[in-house]
């Protein structure tokens, strides 16, 4: 899922980015999910665009055992 914030800019939320079907900028980022539900958004299309990209890329690391080596390796202060 990823944050975002709700036009008036005082509540963050979390969307599941498999559930968006599309964005526009109408010029306000209006992002229409599956459910037929619209949401108003601060965020450019690129900013959730990159936010989905990383959302995803933390997964695959997370998948592929990536993080878990990010544990074991890291060294301990002296």
């Amino acid at each position: 899922m990823i944050k975002v914030t709700r036009l008036n800019g005082t509540e963050e939320f979390y969307v599941n980015e498999n559930k968006i079907e599309f964005i526009e900028e109408t010029p306000d980022t209006v992002i229409s999910l599956e459910s037929g539900k619209k949401v108003v958004v601060l965020e450019s299309i690129e900013t959730i665009l990159d936010l989905i990209a990383a959302y995803r890329a933390r997964l695959y690391r997370f998948r592929t055992g990536e993080r878990l080596n990010e544990f074991t390796t890291r060294q301990e202060p002296v």
